[in-house]
């Protein structure tokens, strides 16, 4: 009786590593001699373009049998034309993904527009940095700090009715008493910042430090912007002496509700993949993201490009948003109200 246990047991034993074989080559199986469709909301050129195109240079290496990667920019409402498309419409068998606003999975929670889609149930892969953002003016305007920004109207660009570089500016007017006032229409912020240097426009109320650097380090070098205010949690060693934005709130209600609309800089650079994939693949493309940004030949890559790197892998964006979706229903309500204002 006793031989017969041991040798079953040997029997599981060695057919374990067995059994977990076929599962990769299953998926590399599944993607080998196929294309992965990255979907970028904004344009070409744009920052989340390049980090999206950055990635797909070389996530497909690190996949089993080796996919292209495909970037198709669906530009379009500030990125909620992407999140539905990815959410509602997208293929749902590991053939693609996105790149959307980091501001759009917090919309079904705080956003006065119409969605389609619940946040919580995409296949989050993660994000490919942390942001903190800024408020800038030309080096001409003569709004040049905070205190100015309350005194005088700063003209600055809207990309779309769900875009955080327009919303985010109008909240932050009825949070700390600011003076942006928005010029819709422009297609990205990449484009705002040509008029910007035009004298179209006085500055970007909302615009990422990571951005900057990579799209316009001559203009960092130069001094052609005015920084106004930075949204990071901590002091700036890059950005001496500029103003936190999360100080200026004019009650302990408002402080909070700032929190928590700057919630989604976790999300510097969002990646997912629709809901409902096939659970293999699904920790498949997990896993694949978080190689891809350790590994040395993509951060080489990304240090060309001046692209800042700061790996948040789909849980820690998965915990994020569980965590936001909990706040208290007061302030959940007062940043609602003031990205309803924002949004009129």
């Amino acid at each position: 009786m006793r031989k017969v246990l041991v040798v079953a047991l040997l029997a599981v034993l060695f057919a374990a590593p067995a059994s977990a074989q076929p599962s990769t080559d299953s998926i590399a199986k599944f993607y080998q001699g196929k294309q992965i469709f990255l979907i970028c909301y904004s344009d070409a050129g744009s920052a989340y373009d390049v980090y999206a195109r950055l990635l797909a240079r070389h996530m497909g290496r690190l996949i089993p049998g080796n996919p292209n990667f495909v970037v198709q920019n669906m530009p379009g409402a500030g990125g909620l034309k992407a999140t539905d498309y990815l959410y509602n419409i997208a293929a749902k068998d590991g053939t693609v993904i996105g790149s959307i606003s980091r501001g759009n999975p917090f919309e079904p929670l705080l956003g006065g527009v119409k969605t389609n889609f619940d946040a919580l149930k995409f296949t989050w892969l993660g994000s490919m940095n942390r942001e903190v953002s800024l408020a800038v003016s030309w080096h001409t305007v003569p709004v040049k700090t905070i205190d100015d920004l309350r005194k005088r109207e700063l003209i600055i660009p809207g990309t779309g009715a769900g875009a955080d570089s327009q919303i985010i500016p109008l909240a932050i007017n009825n949070l700390t008493g600011t003076k942006f006032k928005i010029i819709a229409g422009y297609a990205s912020t990449g484009r705002a910042a040509l008029a910007m240097e035009q004298g179209e426009l006085e500055g970007i109320g909302y615009w990422s430090w990571s951005a900057i650097k990579s799209g316009h380090s001559d203009w960092i070098e130069g001094k052609k912007l005015n920084y106004i205010f930075h949204t990071g949690t901590e002091d700036q060693p890059e950005l001496p002496g500029v103003a936190k934005i999360r100080d200026q709130a004019q009650s302990e209600t408002d402080r909070k509700a700032l929190e928590l609309l700057l919630a989604r800089e976790v999300l510097g650079r969002p990646f997912m993949a629709p809901p409902d994939l096939p659970p293999q693949r699904a920790q498949t493309l997990k896993a694949a993201f978080i190689d891809t940004l350790k590994d040395e030949t993509f951060l080489a890559d990304a240090v060309k490009i001046r692209a800042d790197i700061e790996l948040v892998t789909g849980d820690e964006v998965e915990a994020l948003l569980k965590e936001v979706y909990a706040y208290p229903p007061e302030v959940i309500a007062r940043t609602r109200d003031v990205l309803n204002r924002a949004q009129q």
